[in-house]
């Protein structure tokens, strides 16, 4: 088990259950829901349900990352985000900010966020590490293959984009018990390297840190089950459940009850597997 330090004197135990963090986009635009939870009520209202069905951290997304997406001022975002941060953090509920900016991941620590998300890995505004050193949030260093050439093994892509952010957050003076890694599904990967890195991920391990994975409702899992938030929902769950198999401990989903559910067996397993030896 590890445990993982966020900011504010919070903390996570890592290893012996699965742990769950709701996507909360209050965006216009964001691939799955869009438009749904924009108004403050709505998104609080949303994330109270995500909580209620098992959901450990509530994160908190103020600009889309699809693909194509327009991107938004820092005010925009920081206006959008704030208040929900503020007042899910006020009722004691752990709260992560999606986002890249130094600024606004400044702005939503200050606000009662414990997490920063960086969809770009400490590589896009560097400054974000030099924050959550001087914060003491929990971090999550994505990889991304957008923007760059990349290797042709997924593999060793990922250790490649993965070790640089680990530099560049160990020269901001973060600890390793602050740090969570999330090899970054769907972000500039196709149908096939998607399969090949969930079918590899436990190569992963040797990098020697925790694991968030985040599968929900994107290409690959559509490109198997159809378009529909059922079969998406359905086929993140069986992505979750591989990916738990192989060693990763948090998974962002937008539906927290389903993937709780099939995440329970596979807690049942490895369980059994380690009583096993």
């Amino acid at each position: 088990m590890t445990r993982w330090q966020l900011a504010h004197g919070r903390y996570l135990d890592l290893g012996a259950r699965s742990l769950l963090m709701g996507i909360l986009n209050v965006t216009p635009d964001s691939f799955s829901d869009g438009g749904e939870f924009d108004r403050p009520e709505r998104a609080l209202e949303q994330a109270r349900r995500m909580i209620g069905e098992g959901a450990a951290i509530i994160d908190v997304g103020g600009e889309s990352t699809r693909p194509g997406a327009g991107s938004v001022s820092a005010l925009e975002e920081q206006s959008r985000i704030l208040p929900i941060i503020e007042a899910l953090s006020d009722g004691g509920s752990l709260v992560s900010v999606d986002t890249y900016r130094a600024e606004t991941a400044r702005l939503a620590v200050a606000a009662g966020a414990h997490i920063v998300n960086d969809v770009h890995g400490l590589q896009r505004e560097p400054d974000i590490a030099r924050v959550a050193a001087e914060t003491g949030a929990g971090l999550v260093i994505m990889h991304t293959g957008r923007d760059r050439e990349k290797l042709a093994d997924v593999i060793a892509d990922q250790f490649l984009f993965l070790n640089r952010s680990l530099e560049i957050a160990r020269d901001a003076g973060i600890p390793d018990d602050r740090i969570v890694l999330d090899p970054g599904f769907a972000f500039a990967k196709g149908g096939e390297e998607n399969l090949e890195l969930m079918a590899r991920f436990g190569e992963l391990r040797a990098l020697g840190f925790p694991w968030l994975v985040g599968t929900s409702r994107k290409r690959l899992a559509r490109h198997l089950v159809g378009e529909n938030d059922e079969g998406r929902d359905v086929g993140t769950a069986a992505t979750s459940v591989i990916l738990r198999l192989k060693g990763a401990s948090i998974f962002r989903v937008h539906n927290v009850a389903v993937n709780r559910d099939a995440l329970a067996f596979a807690d049942a397993v490895r369980e059994r597997e380690n009583a096993a030896g």
